[in-house]
């Protein structure tokens, strides 16, 4: 087997269901990537907002600055708002992300109305404290880690060599921004995460705890907003397990600290 791994990509999506950003390195902590999913969008019911139901989201494009976040559009970039890290002036809310009930605080009501005019309905951005728990399936968490607005666990990490045996069966290849991965390797046959249990990046340990089971997020070209088959229809001629199509692998970390984009990767 080839352990000749070494991480590409680093991505993270501060505002759950829009558009991520690539970095050169991130900190690691308990919940995620810092910023990574900390934001997101409910509707009036403070159920969480995301592409698979307004595919459109994927044309919002956030970028990271040194005091906070702007978000703009991808077809017209004038179209922008910034997002200080520190403003959450709103009420404390309880939002709910598929079976959680989450504490979270909404940034502003300015900020609500620039996303609803965007999407057509009224929304609110909302923001999770630190102080926020949202605890990981206790059937795969490790140390009773807790999880950001993710769809339910703090990483995804996926190798290239598996998107290019996807794209090797698709007439159109598709980029990795379809599924949404914060780490990307080289190196290795494809699916190689499929067998990896605990890796270390640079200094830092992961548990990998489970495949990560897609959905029809994954059909949203993220540079058009609009939604198709592929590649879910390929990859499940595939990749199905028990019902479910496969395709990455959830990770929890087992320590804190900063990763870069060339650190080695290495099974322990």
């Amino acid at each position: 087997m080839n352990f000749n791994l070494t991480l590409q990509d680093i991505l993270i999506y501060p505002i759950k269901s829009l558009g991520g950003i690539r970095v050169q390195e991130a900190l690691v902590q308990e919940k995620g990537f810092q910023y990574d999913r900390r934001w997101m969008l409910v509707d009036s019911q403070k159920r969480f907002v995301s592409q698979r139901e307004f595919p459109k989201l994927a044309l919002l494009q956030v970028g990271i600055q040194d005091d906070g976040l702007v978000v703009f559009s991808k077809v017209k970039t004038e179209y922008q708002i910034s997002i200080p890290f520190v403003l959450a002036d709103g009420p404390k809310v309880e939002v709910s992300i598929w079976d959680d009930q989450v504490e979270a605080q909404v940034v502003s009501e300015e900020i609500g109305a620039w996303f609803s005019e965007f999407i057509g309905f009224d929304v609110e951005l909302v923001v999770m404290p630190e102080t926020s728990q949202r605890k990981v399936d206790p059937r795969y968490a490790v140390n009773a880690e807790s999880v950001s607005f993710a769809d339910g666990m703090p990483y995804l990490i996926i190798g290239q060599s598996s998107l290019d045996d996807l794209n090797s069966r698709l007439e159109v290849p598709v980029p990795m921004d379809r599924f949404r991965p914060n780490l990307v390797f080289v190196g290795g046959q494809a699916f190689l995460e499929d067998e990896l249990k605990k890796i270390r990046i640079g200094a830092i340990e992961f548990q990998i705890v489970k495949p990560c089971a897609r959905c029809v997020l994954t059909t949203v070209d993220q540079t058009t907003g609009i939604s198709g088959k592929e590649p879910l229809k390929t990859l499940a001629s595939y990749r199905t397990i028990k019902n479910k199509v496969m395709f990455g692998q959830n990770v929890v970390a087992l320590q804190s600290g900063t990763i870069r984009i060339g650190d080695s990767i290495l099974p322990i």
